[in-house]
């Protein structure tokens, strides 16, 4: 493993490792091979945007998407595509989720989450201004910059799950419904705007309660009430705060207070400081076109890998949460939906015992190149767990693995990642000498 290693290339892009995964869509790391700048490559199946007949939607989405320059919105910066998929080239955020603040130390104080909600209503309201709508607002949507601000991701592009029906009003099934109206849920359509709005009432109350407002174990009773704004806001929250968050919270959206309304909240308006940038006024959309069309001459090159993706120190950085390699490679760190090991065994040895020990735990191998993907045969709490590895070269002797859960129960992959680390004892390879050689 230790001859120089080709990576896989998509223009001018390298490709790097998987950072996401949805139904339609998976999204890599990538590089510019002729700036250095890191981006994030969201890569589509044309297949099954055609099949779902959701091409012109996605054209007009990535169109819009281009002309979005706030500076709390993840920046799309061009789009391409090969025969069979559709590559979306967009900003890389290195501050992690929002909401893994509230997982690692709580709830936040009202000056602090107050300053995240007037970035993200301040988001909204320009991008409402030029007819995008969300519709998908959640914790994983809510990303970190270097420097703590917000920053939205897939803003205009969560349409991709969803369809317009003829009624011209959006209707859509959510996989995590706690953050969802409730008109969404009685699926008679519904208005982006206000849908928006709700959401983003959920996520004030999280941020300040360090919970959720709607939460069942049982759907039927958790649609009730959100249907009917069961909630009550803990103690320790202010008069203003409160009385915001019940008039976001209307399960009514005709009387739910608008963006305009909450720009004059008192509470809202505290410190608050609207970004002041330029809008670029030369965007080409000559790609977005392109994409869809099936001449060569429009077709992106790709160049496959053959061997494990070599990692340099950019790339380590890349994988670190706020550029902190302890963040990376500290033994005691806990993981909720990925975790990483290193190994000095080869990586075809890595591949094997993986294998070997994910087949007596009921999980079904498809391989390919140096990346695994396990799927559980038996559906568990929701659906069936699948687990993706890939193996990294981090020197001729040294490989690092990444565990992630590709699909699935959170706490299932870590019932299942336990039991694989037992099996692989002999593989994995964590002294606290060598990391600190590794930084």
């Amino acid at each position: 493993m230790s001859q120089p290693k080709i990576k896989r290339r998509v223009g001018k892009y390298e490709v790097g490792r998987t950072i996401g995964e949805g139904t339609f869509a998976k999204v890599k790391f990538a590089r510019n091979s002729e700036t250095g700048e890191p981006v994030a490559l969201k890569i589509l199946d044309k297949e099954k945007v055609l099949k779902h007949k959701m091409a012109e939607q996605i054209k007009r989405e990535i169109a819009t998407m281009k002309l979005i320059k706030h500076p709390n919105v993840v920046q799309l910066y061009e789009v391409m595509g090969s025969k069979t998929k559709i590559f979306i080239v967009m900003e890389f955020v290195t501050g992690g989720e929002l909401f893994d603040k509230i997982v690692n130390h709580g709830r936040m104080r009202e000056d602090e989450a107050r300053r995240y909600f007037q970035q993200l209503i301040n988001t909204i309201d320009y991008c409402h201004s030029r007819g995008v709508y969300h519709r998908d607002l959640k914790p994983e949507n809510l990303l970190l910059d270097s420097y703590g601000n917000l920053k939205v991701s897939d803003f205009g592009l969560s349409a991709l799950s969803q369809q317009v029906r003829d009624d011209g009003l959006l209707h859509t099934t959510c996989g995590t419904p706690n953050y969802v109206a409730p008109e969404v849920l009685n699926d008679r359509g519904y208005d982006g705007a206000t849908a928006d709005m709700w959401s983003c009432g959920v996520i004030l109350f999280v941020l300040l309660a360090g919970y959720l407002p709607f939460d069942d174990s049982n759907l039927m009773n958790l649609y009730k009430k959100i249907s009917a704004a069961e909630f009550t806001c803990p103690p320790w929250l202010s008069f203003d705060a409160i009385k915001l968050i019940t008039r976001i919270l209307d399960p009514n959206p005709m009387t739910r207070i608008t963006v305009p309304e909450i720009l004059e909240d008192e509470w809202f308006k505290k410190d608050f400081k609207p970004p002041v940038f330029e809008e670029k006024e030369d965007t080409n959309l000559d790609d977005v076109e392109a994409v869809f069309k099936d001449s060569e001459e429009h077709h992106v090159t790709e160049k496959r890998e053959e061997q494990p993706t070599t990692m340099n120190a950019f790339d380590l950085i890349s994988m670190s949460k706020g550029l902190n390699l302890e963040n990376l490679f500290d033994a005691e760190q806990g993981f909720k939906r990925e975790t990483r090991f290193t190994s000095k065994c080869p990586a075809n040895e890595i591949i094997n015992k993986i294998e070997e020990a994910a087949k007596p735990l009921g999980f079904g191998v498809h391989k390919k190149n140096y990346k695994m993907r396990l799927e559980n045969r038996k559906a568990g709490r929701k659906g069936n767990l699948n687990v993706a590895t890939e193996i990294f070269q981090v020197a001729p002797s040294l490989h690092m693995v990444e565990v992630r859960k590709a699909k699935g129960d959170t706490l299932e992959f870590h019932k299942f990642y336990k039991n694989l680390s037992t099996s692989l004892d002999d593989v994995v390879w964590k002294t606290e000498e060598d990391m600190k050689q590794m930084k």
